[in-house]
């Protein structure tokens, strides 16, 4: 039988390099620690208590708060997900309007279900040709807002997955001139404003309530996170909810992981995020050998006139050079394919595939070493793909996400997430789904943004998208059965 600690254990020992997170990347020259097991505690004396903190742990949240620039900063030990959770209870009540972009993680929609919340969606652009949305339009923002001037949390993603970056200062000030807050989940922005080569972080761009995974771009243990709050009175709810979502043992272990992280950024930041950026130049200029593939960097988007930087027309305030976005859309190999050859042959284990991309993600712990060997095998593969010109290619028609626009267009909500999941369920084919109403959350996986809600009307663009990302190697997170080919839907719709 096989044992996952040997597992891990033998899987460290096989030198795949890693383009994903953490963002330690097991690096030990980088960061260490002494044997877990020796320094395994509970809330014993001297050691503070993460749910009452007044000593140590409160003084690790103040050195935080300083470092970044928040009113108030909070430890999560159950990762983004917990301050997602905690921060939508905090500033909302049962029932209540929230805007939220479609493109959120599932634990935003978690917690729309859990509080009751009646969603109302807005959407981040699409860019022609480039598989990747942009951000969200402020003035799209302020039509919602005017049409439902009741709304009392706005809900947003960004940086998202691949690195775009919203104006979130105009966004601020469309919501607060509305009365309402603006709640970011800057899960992948916790490296923002260390260097001017990366983007501003949202806490210093007038949003109420940020969450950033440290876990995922910084060199700490996976789980840590942190939510930055800049609205006082709400903290003492912030502080209710994080007791009800964090664990009651919260680990030490993993809080120590937080503390050595913010030890080297306050100690080293300013040296340590020159020779990343330095090392993530050298990497996109020699991807300008590229003659198949695209990278979609900030330099591509603005060649191609979608990028500038009052973030008009695609919603594109700033673009995060350490996501690494390599598009496949006009060759004859599909995202799944690239990771998997990587993989192989390569031994690089990316972060996500989707359907025409794959994206790797990077961090201050990243070596030369580490991005030198993803330069040379994107530019040996590279050779030996050929660009897609129709059926007569290799690479199969795929329903990529701007021709499908599964995001970008309103499917029909019958239920709100809550009261379609307290229905009555049964479960059907994929294939025999149409016109039937979800009753699960169905989502790729990463980044777990879900293509259907509970509540929502299943359409033949949604059956098709699905199909088509199962036979292109993709996780679907949702279905069901043995195959993985059926659906929970509301009985008798």
């Amino acid at each position: 039988m096989e044992k996952l600690y040997d597992k891990l254990v033998a899987y460290s020992r096989e030198d795949y390099y890693p383009m994903h997170m953490p963002g330690h990347k097991r690096n030990k020259a980088m960061v260490s620690m002494i044997n877990p097991y020796e320094i395994d505690i509970t809330e014993i004396d001297g050691f503070d208590n993460l749910h009452q903190a007044d000593g140590i742990l409160r003084e690790l949240s103040n050195r935080v708060s300083n470092l970044y620039g928040s009113v108030k900063s909070y430890l999560l030990v159950n990762g983004s997900t917990a301050g997602i959770l905690a921060g939508i209870c905090a500033a909302t009540k049962p029932q209540d309007k929230v805007i939220v972009a479609r493109n959120c993680h599932k634990s935003v929609y978690h917690g729309i279900v859990l509080r009751n919340l009646e969603p109302l969606y807005i959407y981040p652009q699409t860019i022609p040709g480039i598989p990747i949305y942009g951000g969200i339009l402020p003035e799209k923002l302020d039509e919602m807002l005017i049409k439902h001037p009741d709304t009392k949390l706005i809900i947003i993603t960004s940086p998202t997955y691949e690195g775009i970056v919203s104006d979130i200062e105009e966004l601020a000030a469309v919501a607060h001139g509305h009365g309402a807050l603006l709640m970011v989940d800057e899960a992948h922005g916790a490296h923002f404003g260390f260097h001017k080569g990366f983007p501003e972080s949202a806490i210093s761009k007038g949003a109420d309530i940020v969450i950033q995974s440290v876990h995922k771009t910084l060199p700490a243990f996976t789980q840590t996170a942190i939510l930055h709050l800049n609205q006082e009175n709400i903290s003492r709810s912030i502080e209710k909810y994080l007791s009800i979502y964090q664990s009651s043992s919260p680990s030490y272990i993993l809080m120590a992981g937080i503390d050595r992280c913010i030890s080297l950024l306050e100690q080293d930041s300013p040296k340590l995020f020159e020779d990343y950026i330095n090392k993530l130049e050298k990497f996109y200029k020699a991807m300008d050998k590229l003659k198949n593939m695209q990278i979609i960097d900030k330099s591509y988007l603005v060649q191609q006139g979608i990028f500038n930087n009052k973030g008009q027309g695609y919603g594109i305030y700033d673009v995060d050079p350490s996501k690494i976005t390599i598009s496949v859309r006009n060759t004859s190999i599909n995202g799944h394919s690239l990771g998997q050859l990587l993989r192989e042959k390569y031994k690089i284990a990316m972060e996500m595939e989707a359907l025409d991309y794959i994206l790797g993600m990077t961090s201050i712990c990243d070596t030369q070493r580490g991005f030198e060997g993803l330069a040379k095998a994107l530019l040996e593969i590279d050779k030996d793909i050929k660009p897609y010109y129709g059926e007569d290619n290799i690479k199969t028609k795929t329903y990529d996400l701007e021709d499908l626009q599964i995001v970008n267009r309103d499917k029909e909500q019958v239920f709100t997430p809550s009261d379609a999941m307290e229905q009555p369920v049964e479960i059907v084919p994929l294939r025999e789904s149409l016109n039937r109403i979800s009753a699960s959350f169905i989502s790729l996986f990463p980044p777990g943004s879900p293509v259907l809600v509970p509540g929502e009307k299943i359409n033949e663009t949604i059956i098709l998208f699905i199909k088509e990302a199962l036979s292109s190697g993709l996780a679907v997170n949702g279905l069901i059965g043995e195959e993985k080919m059926q659906v929970e839907v509301i009985k008798g719709s």
